[in-house]
């Protein structure tokens, strides 16, 4: 008896994901592999992170499985698979399947040395490597299209990247919400080019000390404004940024697959293909769940 695996997908999972991977032409060779296991063999690689050529001996051997990844990759199985599940879902939470509203985000990960195109230094986070650039879906924070390109590229200039591949959503979109990094070129690119409604959500400004605070109250006391020194300084630890955590717990998502902890592959569409089935697995698990 095969061997089961924590990453392994349920019947009632694999009914919501058959018809998007199984052909319906009989023609030609019959199938030596059954598609369920080579999808399970997918989502072993992404979840425990190891190579294609270490796939345990209970899936298919590696060749088959890499070669139907890299077509799913290609004909873009993956991209169509999240966004009918990301859809579904979004309908049994009783939203509109197409979402008005998103938020844009980036992740710098750090190359390995198998070598690949479009690799750069991201100067603001001190990495070399790829930035994967997500366009996510309101409080949800569902992925509604995935770039990656290299780390150099700054934010102002990758958002035009990213929006210019997700076209065919942008009917519905109206309102996005953006960090510090787009603001320039980027923001006025969009609101520009594609009408849409940029926001900047921006950090709290840096707390000030409390030897600045006292001075400001006795300098304030000397006019007759007697003031509490203790409030003029903001309350310090963790702070939630409206609209940001939304993206950064899609970011902390993807990073529980150790294939995603940094990006080892060759080319940006095959990290593009891990974001997606990466999502893929979430979501499919909670609409079994549901």
């Amino acid at each position: 008896m095969r061997t089961r695996y924590p990453t392994d997908l349920t019947d009632a999972e694999w009914e919501y994901i058959e018809s998007y991977v199984t052909s319906p032409n009989k023609r030609g060779r019959p199938k030596i592999h059954s598609l369920r296991q080579v999808l399970d063999a997918v989502f072993y690689v992404l979840r425990s992170g190891c190579a294609w050529r270490l796939l345990p001996r209970e899936f298919p051997p590696w060749r088959a499985v890499y070669y139907w990844f890299r077509k799913w990759r290609i004909d873009g199985t993956f991209e169509r698979l999240n966004s009918a599940l990301r859809e579904r879902y979004r309908i049994r939470l009783g939203r509109n399947p197409h979402p008005s509203a998103g938020m844009i985000d980036s992740q710098s990960a750090k190359t390995s040395g198998a070598g690949g195109e479009a690799r750069g230094y991201d100067g603001g986070k001190k990495v070399r490597g790829r930035k994967r650039h997500l366009l996510l879906v309101d409080t949800e924070g569902l992925v509604l299209k995935a770039k990656v390109h290299s780390a150099k590229v700054p934010d102002q200039d990758a958002i035009k990247l990213l929006l210019k591949a997700a076209r065919k959503f942008l009917p519905h979109l109206s309102q996005l919400w953006v960090d510090a990094g787009y603001q320039g070129r980027g923001k006025e690119w969009a609101e520009q080019e594609l009408g849409l409604s940029v926001e900047v959500v921006r950090r709290t400004p840096k707390p000030t000390s409390e030897e600045i605070a006292r001075i400001w109250a006795e300098e304030w006391a000397k006019e007759g404004q007697e003031i509490d020194w203790q409030k003029l300084v903001p309350r310090r630890g963790f702070e939630v940024l409206p609209r940001r955590w939304v993206v950064e717990r899609t970011f902390a998502w993807l990073s529980q697959n150790r294939r995603m902890s940094k990006d080892y592959e060759k080319l940006c569409a095959t990290g593009e293909a891990f974001v997606y089935a990466a999502m893929i697995r979430l979501l499919v698990r909670r609409l079994a769940r549901a």
